[in-house]
């Protein structure tokens, strides 16, 4: 019979697989919450709502992780705080900033993020507690470590400084477009993705496990076709639309 150590090693292959997937179907059929909202995908939920539900499940479920299975080593605990910090933000404070301005969201998107999110906390959760790297102190002396912890920083503070600047274009109870300008959107269209995509790149480079390259991987494979989406609809909405930006990276794509 398979321990849950050998189901937990299957998962993330089998996950990782699932993220290509995603990835080649997403430059085909982008999901329709947001500006690409559409009809024909069934009942809607307000988006503060909807973005509630589907992230709690990664905050709660690492944390229960943690309470269930304290990890060996106190590394890990670091991990932890990174993963909660960004996670509160994305549950609570994203959400409420600007309620009612936010376009609902389909349900079905809603449950397959909540879907997503329970499997990559528990992937994470169980990786740093109990079957990833033990993470000890002279962990964070190594300077693939270090180099993680700082791409994981700058991706936080690209990805607040990115929301603050879209949230400032709408009044309260505005939904409607426009072009963002300032911090790195003098270079690309979706900095708020390119500093989440760095945020989880950083944490795999830090972490170094499957479970954590898993979620990079899934944070790529859900951003990067969006991104393209994003920077399609902007040029294709609006005339002027700064030619020399980029749609994630800057001055690569």
């Amino acid at each position: 019979m398979l321990n849950e150590k050998s189901l937990f090693e299957s998962l993330i292959w089998l996950w990782m697989f699932i993220a290509v997937v995603t990835f080649s179907s997403l430059f085909r059929i982008t999901a329709p919450y947001g500006r690409h909202q559409r009809q024909g995908w069934g009942p809607l939920i307000p988006s503060w709502a909807a973005w509630m539900l589907m992230e709690a499940p990664s905050l709660f479920i690492l944390v229960l992780c943690f309470v269930v299975q304290p990890p060996a080593l106190p590394g890990a605990w670091v991990f932890l705080g990174l993963w909660v910090l960004h996670y509160t933000n994305r549950t609570f404070i994203y959400p409420l900033r600007n309620p009612s301005g936010q376009t609902p969201m389909p349900l079905v998107i809603c449950g397959s993020a909540i879907l997503f999110n329970v499997v990559n906390g528990y992937l994470n959760g169980r990786s740093l507690t109990l079957f990833g790297p033990q993470y000890d102190w002279s962990w964070f002396a190594k300077p693939l470590t270090v180099l993680g912890l700082l791409l994981w920083v700058a991706g936080l503070c690209i990805n607040l400084q990115a929301d603050r600047l879209l949230l400032a274009l709408r009044r309260p109870g505005e939904t409607g477009y426009q072009v963002p300008y300032g911090g790195l959107y003098r270079f690309v269209s979706c900095p708020n993705y390119f500093g989440e995509l760095l945020e989880w790149i950083g944490f795999a480079v830090a972490a170094a496990s499957p479970a954590a390259w898993s979620f990079a991987a899934w944070t790529a494979a859900n951003l990067v076709p969006r991104a393209l989406a994003h920077h399609r609809w902007y040029r294709a909405r609006f005339i002027d639309y700064p030619p020399e930006r980029k749609a994630l990276v800057p001055f690569l794509f």
